[in-house]
């Protein structure tokens, strides 16, 4: 009896220990942390860029054109740079311009929450008719700069004269223009 109680707990023995290693094999090994790796790395020249909003002309409306430009273009005077690239015209064909060909920034100037822009008179001058049209380059023209968050409005000079109009005067510039 004593010989089969030995054999038993023998058998025992190695069953235990054969279970213990196949489980020891086969249980989940958590995974390794290792250092994240990007697929593409970015190069400097892509650190460099930002995106900008520049809106203009579909319709009876504006929608805005994103540009990829460097932000080392936006250093000096920032406001000026994306005015420029608005005068510029877009880069969709699909799209029109909302500034009148010849218009040239006099000079900018930022007061408080609100940019002041002194345009040349080309602005009223070579500037089509009709108070849709007149909105629209408005409204072109402060959607375009209030995407810069510390601007909320613009005031129109033209030729650093205060209260000009379009030339059929349905819009004066004696206020300062929200984004709608």
């Amino acid at each position: 009896m004593r010989r089969i109680i030995t054999i038993c707990i023998i058998i025992c023995l190695i069953i235990g220990s054969i279970l213990g290693v196949y489980y020891i094999f086969t249980k989940e090994k958590p995974e390794e942390i290792t250092e994240y790796t990007p697929q593409e790395e970015i190069s400097e020249e892509q650190m460099r860029q930002t995106m900008v909003s520049l809106y203009f002309k579909s319709g009876e409306d504006i929608i805005p054109e994103a540009r990829l430009i460097d932000v080392k273009e936006l250093l000096d005077n920032p406001y000026k740079e994306i005015l420029e690239m608005l005068i510029d015209g877009p880069k969709n064909n699909s799209l029109e311009k909302t500034i009148p060909e010849g218009t040239k920034i006099n000079k900018i100037q930022k007061q408080a929450d609100t940019l002041i822009i002194d345009f040349s008179e080309e602005f009223i001058n070579n500037h089509k008719n009709g108070e849709i049209e007149e909105k629209i380059t408005i409204n072109s023209i402060v959607n375009t700069v209030t995407e810069l968050t510390e601007i909320n409005g613009i005031k129109i000079i033209i030729n650093g004269e205060e209260n000009k109009s379009f030339s059929d005067e349905k819009i004066k510039f004696n206020k300062i223009f929200y984004r709608e």
